[in-house]
Protein backbone atom coordinates (compact mmCIF):
# COMPACT_ATOMS: atom_id res chain seq x y z
CA UNK A 1 0.00 0.00 0.00
CA UNK A 2 1.11 3.28 -0.75
CA UNK A 3 2.12 5.91 2.13
CA UNK A 4 2.77 9.58 1.88
CA UNK A 5 4.96 11.01 4.38
CA UNK A 6 6.35 14.67 4.53
CA UNK A 7 9.08 16.10 5.78
CA UNK A 8 7.82 19.23 7.36
CA UNK A 9 8.81 22.17 9.98
CA UNK A 10 6.52 23.57 12.90
CA UNK A 11 7.77 25.91 15.46
CA UNK A 12 11.12 25.46 14.74
CA UNK A 13 11.09 21.55 14.79
CA UNK A 14 11.63 19.35 12.16
CA UNK A 15 9.61 16.02 11.58
CA UNK A 16 8.61 13.61 9.71
CA UNK A 17 4.48 12.51 9.27
CA UNK A 18 2.32 10.67 7.47
CA UNK A 19 0.09 12.50 4.92
CA UNK A 20 -3.87 11.72 4.54
CA UNK A 21 -6.90 13.66 3.28
CA UNK A 22 -5.04 16.95 3.90
CA UNK A 23 -3.70 16.02 7.73
CA UNK A 24 -0.46 14.97 9.12
CA UNK A 25 0.29 12.03 11.94
CA UNK A 26 3.54 13.23 13.02
CA UNK A 27 6.36 9.94 13.50
CA UNK A 28 7.41 10.16 16.96
CA UNK A 29 10.74 8.51 15.71
CA UNK A 30 13.65 11.27 14.77
CA UNK A 31 14.98 10.65 11.27
CA UNK A 32 17.56 13.24 10.49
CA UNK A 33 17.39 12.57 6.65
CA UNK A 34 16.28 10.94 3.85
CA UNK A 35 18.36 7.82 4.50
CA UNK A 36 17.36 7.70 8.14
CA UNK A 37 13.51 7.65 7.32
CA UNK A 38 14.17 5.00 4.77
CA UNK A 39 16.40 2.70 6.69
CA UNK A 40 14.92 2.99 10.27
CA UNK A 41 11.62 4.97 9.82
CA UNK A 42 9.41 3.13 7.09
CA UNK A 43 8.02 0.56 9.99
CA UNK A 44 6.64 3.49 12.17
CA UNK A 45 4.82 5.02 8.80
CA UNK A 46 3.17 2.07 7.83
CA UNK A 47 2.13 1.41 11.13
CA UNK A 48 0.75 4.77 12.26
CA UNK A 49 -1.19 4.76 8.11
CA UNK A 50 -2.88 1.14 9.25
CA UNK A 51 -4.00 2.45 12.33
CA UNK A 52 -5.15 5.13 10.16
CA UNK A 53 -3.39 7.69 12.71
CA UNK A 54 -4.95 11.26 14.58
CA UNK A 55 -4.41 13.47 11.15
CA UNK A 56 -3.83 16.45 13.94
CA UNK A 57 -2.15 18.44 11.91
CA UNK A 58 -3.54 20.44 8.89
CA UNK A 59 -1.07 20.75 6.16
CA UNK A 60 -1.63 24.16 5.70
CA UNK A 61 -0.57 25.02 9.65
CA UNK A 62 3.23 23.04 8.41
CA UNK A 63 6.19 24.42 5.85
CA UNK A 64 6.17 21.26 4.00
CA UNK A 65 10.36 20.54 3.68
CA UNK A 66 11.88 18.65 0.58
CA UNK A 67 11.73 14.70 1.59
CA UNK A 68 14.72 14.38 0.26
CA UNK A 69 17.88 15.93 2.27
CA UNK A 70 20.51 17.43 0.61
CA UNK A 71 23.22 15.23 2.08
CA UNK A 72 21.51 12.67 -0.31
CA UNK A 73 22.98 12.08 -3.84
CA UNK A 74 21.10 13.13 -7.25
CA UNK A 75 21.43 11.53 -9.92
CA UNK A 76 19.53 11.86 -13.23
CA UNK A 77 19.00 10.27 -16.57
CA UNK A 78 18.63 12.26 -20.37
CA UNK A 79 16.24 12.07 -22.83
CA UNK A 80 14.74 9.31 -21.82
CA UNK A 81 10.70 9.84 -22.42
CA UNK A 82 10.48 8.65 -26.18
CA UNK A 83 8.65 11.93 -26.21
CA UNK A 84 11.33 13.70 -25.43
CA UNK A 85 14.03 11.84 -27.90
CA UNK A 86 11.40 13.46 -30.50
CA UNK A 87 11.44 16.48 -29.77
CA UNK A 88 15.29 16.61 -29.26
CA UNK A 89 16.15 15.12 -32.91
CA UNK A 90 16.90 12.13 -31.33
CA UNK A 91 15.40 8.46 -33.67
CA UNK A 92 14.43 6.46 -30.56
CA UNK A 93 15.13 3.64 -33.31
CA UNK A 94 18.36 4.79 -33.01
CA UNK A 95 18.91 5.14 -29.57
CA UNK A 96 21.60 2.85 -28.05
CA UNK A 97 22.62 4.35 -24.64
CA UNK A 98 21.44 5.39 -21.19
CA UNK A 99 22.41 9.29 -20.97
CA UNK A 100 23.42 9.64 -17.06
CA UNK A 101 24.41 13.20 -15.47
CA UNK A 102 24.32 14.29 -12.16
CA UNK A 103 22.71 17.49 -10.25
CA UNK A 104 24.50 18.98 -7.38
CA UNK A 105 22.71 17.81 -3.94
CA UNK A 106 22.25 21.78 -2.86
CA UNK A 107 19.90 22.13 -5.88
CA UNK A 108 17.38 20.32 -3.61
CA UNK A 109 14.37 22.54 -2.60
CA UNK A 110 10.82 22.16 -1.27
CA UNK A 111 8.42 21.80 -3.42
CA UNK A 112 6.73 25.53 -3.42
CA UNK A 113 10.16 26.71 -3.59
CA UNK A 114 11.11 29.95 -5.45
CA UNK A 115 12.76 29.15 -8.29
CA UNK A 116 15.77 31.62 -8.53
CA UNK A 117 16.80 32.33 -12.32
CA UNK A 118 20.41 33.91 -12.00
CA UNK A 119 20.94 36.79 -13.49
CA UNK A 120 22.77 35.86 -16.34
CA UNK A 121 20.89 33.42 -17.43
CA UNK A 122 17.90 34.08 -19.95
CA UNK A 123 17.35 30.73 -21.07
CA UNK A 124 15.45 28.73 -18.20
CA UNK A 125 13.93 25.83 -18.35
CA UNK A 126 11.63 23.18 -16.58
CA UNK A 127 12.03 19.55 -16.88
CA UNK A 128 9.26 17.69 -14.70
CA UNK A 129 10.89 14.11 -13.40
CA UNK A 130 9.58 11.00 -11.60
CA UNK A 131 12.35 10.68 -9.33
CA UNK A 132 12.71 6.99 -7.62
CA UNK A 133 14.06 6.94 -3.70
CA UNK A 134 16.42 4.23 -3.08
CA UNK A 135 15.72 1.86 -0.58
CA UNK A 136 18.74 -0.16 0.04
CA UNK A 137 22.43 0.66 -0.44
CA UNK A 138 23.72 -1.07 -3.75
CA UNK A 139 27.44 -1.73 -3.65
CA UNK A 140 28.25 -4.43 -6.35
CA UNK A 141 26.07 -5.73 -9.73
CA UNK A 142 22.65 -6.60 -9.35
CA UNK A 143 19.99 -7.69 -11.57
CA UNK A 144 17.13 -5.52 -10.70
CA UNK A 145 13.56 -6.53 -12.27
CA UNK A 146 9.75 -5.72 -12.08
CA UNK A 147 9.38 -8.65 -10.26
CA UNK A 148 12.19 -7.52 -7.14
CA UNK A 149 12.13 -3.77 -8.14
CA UNK A 150 10.45 -2.71 -4.59
CA UNK A 151 13.49 -4.01 -3.08
CA UNK A 152 15.56 -1.29 -4.47
CA UNK A 153 13.25 1.46 -4.22
CA UNK A 154 11.33 2.61 -1.76
CA UNK A 155 9.55 5.54 -2.66
CA UNK A 156 8.49 7.86 -5.61
CA UNK A 157 8.43 11.15 -5.53
CA UNK A 158 8.27 14.75 -7.96
CA UNK A 159 11.52 16.63 -8.78
CA UNK A 160 11.88 19.53 -11.29
CA UNK A 161 15.19 19.74 -13.10
CA UNK A 162 15.34 23.43 -14.03
CA UNK A 163 17.98 23.99 -16.41
CA UNK A 164 20.04 26.84 -17.51
CA UNK A 165 19.73 25.71 -21.36
CA UNK A 166 22.40 28.83 -22.11
CA UNK A 167 24.82 27.16 -19.66
CA UNK A 168 23.77 23.57 -19.98
CA UNK A 169 24.33 23.38 -24.00
CA UNK A 170 26.82 26.32 -25.00
CA UNK A 171 29.19 25.49 -22.33
CA UNK A 172 28.85 21.56 -22.33
CA UNK A 173 28.09 22.24 -18.62
CA UNK A 174 25.02 19.73 -18.14
CA UNK A 175 26.21 20.12 -14.27
CA UNK A 176 26.92 23.27 -13.81
CA UNK A 177 23.43 24.25 -16.22
CA UNK A 178 21.22 22.18 -14.00
CA UNK A 179 22.76 22.93 -10.39
CA UNK A 180 22.01 26.09 -9.52
CA UNK A 181 20.43 26.68 -5.95
CA UNK A 182 16.76 26.02 -6.34
CA UNK A 183 17.04 24.15 -9.54
CA UNK A 184 15.95 20.67 -7.59
CA UNK A 185 12.15 21.33 -6.56
CA UNK A 186 11.23 17.75 -5.01
CA UNK A 187 8.43 16.79 -2.94
CA UNK A 188 6.06 17.91 -1.51
CA UNK A 189 6.17 14.21 0.14
CA UNK A 190 7.41 10.90 -0.79
CA UNK A 191 5.17 8.11 -1.64
CA UNK A 192 6.41 4.64 0.02
CA UNK A 193 5.45 2.00 -2.12
CA UNK A 194 5.56 -2.11 -2.30
CA UNK A 195 6.14 -4.59 -4.79
CA UNK A 196 2.10 -4.43 -5.05
CA UNK A 197 2.57 -0.79 -6.31
CA UNK A 198 5.21 -0.83 -8.55
CA UNK A 199 2.92 -2.66 -11.58
CA UNK A 200 1.11 1.10 -11.05
CA UNK A 201 4.30 2.85 -11.81
CA UNK A 202 3.88 2.97 -16.00
CA UNK A 203 0.65 4.18 -15.32
CA UNK A 204 1.89 7.33 -13.30
CA UNK A 205 0.48 10.56 -15.15
CA UNK A 206 2.75 13.41 -15.71
CA UNK A 207 1.80 16.87 -15.96
CA UNK A 208 3.10 20.55 -15.94
CA UNK A 209 1.76 23.58 -16.45
CA UNK A 210 3.10 27.17 -17.07
CA UNK A 211 0.58 29.82 -16.21
CA UNK A 212 -2.00 27.51 -16.50
CA UNK A 213 -1.29 26.32 -19.85
CA UNK A 214 -0.04 22.80 -19.96
CA UNK A 215 3.23 22.09 -21.38
CA UNK A 216 3.91 18.60 -20.23
CA UNK A 217 1.54 15.67 -20.17
CA UNK A 218 2.76 11.84 -20.69
CA UNK A 219 2.45 8.80 -18.79
CA UNK A 220 5.58 7.14 -17.48
CA UNK A 221 5.60 3.73 -19.23
CA UNK A 222 6.88 6.38 -21.94
CA UNK A 223 10.13 6.11 -20.81
CA UNK A 224 12.75 5.03 -23.01
CA UNK A 225 14.82 3.06 -20.16
CA UNK A 226 12.55 1.85 -17.45
CA UNK A 227 13.54 1.52 -14.12
CA UNK A 228 14.39 -2.11 -14.01
CA UNK A 229 17.55 -1.79 -16.44
CA UNK A 230 18.93 1.34 -15.21
CA UNK A 231 19.28 0.47 -11.88
CA UNK A 232 20.71 -2.96 -13.29
CA UNK A 233 23.30 -0.43 -15.46
CA UNK A 234 23.93 1.60 -12.90
CA UNK A 235 24.72 -0.63 -10.22
CA UNK A 236 27.97 -1.93 -12.20
CA UNK A 237 28.92 2.06 -12.23
CA UNK A 238 28.70 3.25 -8.51
CA UNK A 239 27.23 2.81 -4.86
CA UNK A 240 23.75 4.19 -3.88
CA UNK A 241 22.68 4.14 -0.63
CA UNK A 242 19.16 4.60 0.74
CA UNK A 243 17.48 7.86 0.46
CA UNK A 244 19.20 8.76 -2.57
CA UNK A 245 17.54 10.11 -5.57
CA UNK A 246 17.18 8.73 -9.69
CA UNK A 247 15.20 11.17 -11.39
CA UNK A 248 14.12 9.39 -14.67
CA UNK A 249 14.04 11.80 -17.38
CA UNK A 250 11.43 14.25 -18.34
CA UNK A 251 8.60 13.78 -21.51
CA UNK A 252 8.36 16.11 -24.24
CA UNK A 253 7.30 19.82 -24.23
CA UNK A 254 10.61 21.57 -22.70
CA UNK A 255 10.99 24.86 -23.70
CA UNK A 256 14.39 23.77 -25.45
CA UNK A 257 13.22 22.48 -28.94
CA UNK A 258 15.72 21.06 -31.64
CA UNK A 259 15.73 23.25 -34.54
CA UNK A 260 14.53 21.81 -37.98
CA UNK A 261 16.43 19.65 -40.66
CA UNK A 262 17.63 23.07 -42.82
CA UNK A 263 18.81 24.65 -39.36
CA UNK A 264 20.77 21.63 -38.42
CA UNK A 265 22.70 21.60 -41.63
CA UNK A 266 23.22 25.31 -41.70
CA UNK A 267 24.54 25.16 -38.07
CA UNK A 268 26.70 22.24 -39.03
CA UNK A 269 28.79 24.52 -41.67
CA UNK A 270 29.57 27.74 -39.45
CA UNK A 271 32.02 28.11 -36.51
CA UNK A 272 30.94 26.83 -33.10
CA UNK A 273 30.86 30.10 -31.66
CA UNK A 274 28.66 31.58 -34.30
CA UNK A 275 25.95 28.60 -33.71
CA UNK A 276 25.79 29.09 -29.90
CA UNK A 277 25.07 32.91 -30.27
CA UNK A 278 22.18 31.94 -32.96
CA UNK A 279 20.97 29.32 -30.22
CA UNK A 280 21.00 32.09 -27.87
CA UNK A 281 19.38 34.30 -29.81
CA UNK A 282 16.72 32.17 -31.30
CA UNK A 283 16.09 31.55 -27.77
CA UNK A 284 15.73 34.52 -26.44
CA UNK A 285 12.64 34.60 -29.03
CA UNK A 286 10.99 31.50 -27.59
CA UNK A 287 8.03 32.56 -24.95
CA UNK A 288 8.36 28.79 -23.35
CA UNK A 289 11.52 29.89 -21.68
CA UNK A 290 10.85 30.65 -17.94
CA UNK A 291 10.53 34.50 -17.05
CA UNK A 292 10.32 35.97 -13.44
CA UNK A 293 6.89 36.23 -12.69
CA UNK A 294 5.49 32.57 -13.99
CA UNK A 295 4.23 30.20 -11.93
CA UNK A 296 4.88 26.73 -12.91
CA UNK A 297 2.45 23.98 -11.17
CA UNK A 298 3.39 20.03 -11.40
CA UNK A 299 1.86 16.68 -10.91
CA UNK A 300 2.34 13.57 -10.82
CA UNK A 301 -0.50 10.51 -9.62
CA UNK A 302 -2.12 7.72 -11.15
CA UNK A 303 -5.30 8.47 -12.95
CA UNK A 304 -7.37 6.96 -10.01
CA UNK A 305 -5.57 8.59 -7.11
CA UNK A 306 -4.26 5.57 -6.37
CA UNK A 307 -0.85 6.89 -6.28
CA UNK A 308 -0.83 10.45 -5.73
CA UNK A 309 3.36 11.98 -5.69
CA UNK A 310 1.74 15.83 -4.46
CA UNK A 311 1.78 18.76 -6.58
CA UNK A 312 4.89 21.52 -6.49
CA UNK A 313 3.79 24.92 -7.35
CA UNK A 314 6.68 27.34 -7.83
CA UNK A 315 7.21 31.17 -9.17
CA UNK A 316 10.01 32.20 -10.73
CA UNK A 317 11.91 35.21 -9.25
CA UNK A 318 14.68 37.29 -11.02
CA UNK A 319 18.29 36.49 -9.10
Amino acid sequence: MAINVARYELNGNVGWGVVSEGGLTPLIGTYETTGDLIREGREEARAVAATGGDKNIPLDHVQLLSPVTQNQQYVCQGTNYVSHLQESGIDPQKQTFNMIFRKASSCIAPADTDIIRPAHVNLLDYELELGLIFGKSITTQETVTWDNLADYVAGLVITNDVSARDVQLPEWQFYKGKSYRTFGPTGPWITLIDQDDVKRIPELHLQLAVNTKIRQDAFADDLFFQPPETLTELSGVQDFHPGDMLATGTPGGVAAQAPGKLIMAFLKVIPESKKWEIFKKRGAQNPAFLKPGDKVEARIATDDGALNLGTQRNLIVQG
